[in-house]
């Protein structure tokens, strides 16, 4: 008989085969047993500024309290839009608890993209960081929403640093373009006016959507991955599950670069880390590498997440060569590829393994992670983590044996309740309960699985998604541009980054316009770093272009 699950004789002892996925009947239980038990630990720490578990537990009740008296009712939709700061966790709680729908936003998007997705997910209000408010400013007629919360970068601090974080932003760096937008309201006066009100939490169902985190999935345009109480409950217990052997509640210290809107950070830093006393130290700006490597000298570091090429800028830091690793536990790596040599040369600096995940944001989203006690495979994506099934099939939807290479599925308590209001994408993506990765890969005897190649086109861009659909058809916009394909190429920081083939319709089009055209429309990392010029693109029988060939050229 073929062993189903033959990983489970690799899990480092102490950890579980199987988690409860109804240990909680929904997050807001396990966020308020989480503020009770540890009210007077340090919860998150910003630019030197902490707040204790039971300051995040009072502050996010106001600011759910204000939500409701601002006619906000359970069930609609408020778009958070910031990077890491203070404010981030205190408006996710208080809306959770509200039991309004959070929808997260990359603060780098442009007008374009937050406008498909504020109409597609309905939001009625947004938290956003007043550096990304001119953006806003100019889809917001064209949305519903009717509340608009503005915060700044300084807002939490307290006086002097905030006061002084502010005028540098605004003055000195000039990071926030002019902008007007009527009848909005600060985060401290919501605050302020949320205690006026008492907020009775909302206890939903297992099975309510209370996350909409949008992804490209595995085809297409932006879709809303409804997630819900049980999927974020049961992914949280279960990364927690495969951590705890090797931490103590209450007591660690994790560093936290990524953006909390980032499904990885959210549900590793922001949920289960929290949920056993941990306190993150978040950093608003993980591009300023000085300001990564200084935490190691404020705190003691015991935990950190991050993507590779984070890990690989920091190896290769000369001041990081100094820092202080002589607390460090755990380094994972999730959100794209952990190339080996970054692996290794990470293990030599810090003397810690760096252990690679993997997911989606359609599994909450982890799904399999390395084991943290240094018997982790590097080039592989290690196991699957408690409460799930991971098989390879073949383009029928068979299961192949043990070594032969095909698509990831995925099923457990943690794959999503579906799309936004996309039931045909929906039933593409999961058959049977079983979650459709787009993902080629292999399973060795031993249940390690290792990524081969991607089924789709989808490129990553540091861990980003990048679909080739959405970029050909801003460019296909441009009047000068007859015909274009976007593929992905490596690059040695980001993992990949776009390049474009694009045919002429007017000769003057050069490759500078493109790009600058790009720009207007795309966020950064979506942006193309190459552009080739062609008389024509190879395409099929049936006239569709073939990327693939493109990718061989």
């Amino acid at each position: 008989m073929i062993d189903q699950r033959p990983w489970l004789k690799n899990y480092p002892k102490g950890i579980p085969a199987n988690i409860d996925p109804d240990a909680y009947c929904c997050l807001v239980d396990m966020l308020e047993e989480t503020f009770k038990k540890y009210s007077s630990l340090p919860a998150f720490t910003c630019m030197g500024k902490a707040m204790t578990f039971g300051q995040i537990d009072k502050l996010s009740k106001q600011f759910g309290a204000y939500l409701i008296s601002r006619g906000l009712e359970k069930g609609d939709r408020i778009a958070l839009m910031m990077p890491n700061m203070l404010q981030y966790p205190i408006a996710l709680f208080g809306a959770l608890r509200a039991g309004i729908v959070v929808v997260n936003t990359n603060p780098l998007y442009t007008p374009r993209e937050m406008h498909h997705q504020f109409q597609d997910a309905g939001v009625k209000a947004v938290v956003i960081a007043e550096n990304f408010a001119a953006n806003l400013e100019k889809i917001l007629g064209d949305t519903s929403i009717k509340t608009v919360i503005l915060t700044s970068i300084g807002e939490l601090l307290g006086f002097p640093k905030g006061t002084i974080t502010n005028f540098v932003v605004r003055k000195i760096k000039r990071l926030v373009p002019k902008f007007d937008i009527p009848n909005t309201v600060s985060f401290k006066e919501a605050l302020n006016q949320g205690k006026k009100f008492s907020l009775e939490s909302h206890k939903g169902e297992p099975d309510e959507v209370i996350l909409l985190q949008y992804t490209g999935g595995t085809t297409g345009v932006a879709k809303g991955a409804m997630l819900t109480n049980r999927n974020l409950v049961s992914n949280m217990q279960q990364i927690r599950s495969w951590m705890m052997p090797f931490l103590e509640e209450g007591k660690e210290i994790a560093l936290s670069p990524l953006p909390m809107y980032h499904i990885f950070a959210f549900s590793v830093n922001c949920l289960a880390l929290m949920s056993i006393g941990t306190h993150t130290v978040l950093v608003t700006n993980p591009r300023d590498l000085p300001s990564v490597i200084k935490e190691f000298g404020n705190h003691k570091i015991s935990l950190m997440t991050g993507v590779n090429t984070l890990f690989n800028a920091l190896v290769n830091h000369k001041d990081f060569q100094n820092a202080d690793f002589s607390n460090l536990k755990i380094t994972v790596g999730g959100g794209m590829a952990v190339q080996r040599p970054v692996a290794e040369k990470w293990q030599k600096v810090t003397g810690c393994f760096l252990s690679e995940g993997f997911g989606m944001t359609e599994s909450s989203p982890v799904a399999t992670v390395n084991p943290l006690d240094g018997s982790g495979k590097l080039g592989t994506i290690g196991l699957p983590v408690p409460s799930t099934d991971m098989r390879i099939v073949d383009d029928a939807g068979n299961p192949l044996p043990t070594g032969e290479v095909g698509e990831i599925q995925i099923k457990g308590p943690q794959v999503m309740k579906g799309y936004y209001n996309r039931p045909e994408a929906t039933a593409d993506t999961i058959k049977d309960g079983w979650l459709c990765t787009g993902d080629i890969a292999k399973m060795t005897e031993d249940g390690f699985f290792q990524i081969v190649d991607r089924k789709k086109d989808m490129i990553l861009v540091s861990g980003f998604n990048v679909f080739p659909n959405e970029v050909e058809e801003v460019i296909a916009s441009h009047p000068k541009v007859l015909e274009v394909a976007a593929i992905g190429i490596p690059h040695e920081k980001s993992g990949e980054v776009v390049k474009v083939f694009v045919v002429k319709s007017d000769s003057s089009l050069n490759e500078e316009e493109v790009i600058a055209f790009c720009r207007e429309n795309l966020t950064g990392y979506k942006v193309p770093k190459a552009v080739e010029f062609r008389d024509e693109l190879p395409k099929s029988n049936v006239g569709k272009i073939l990327r693939r060939k493109l990718r061989e050229s």
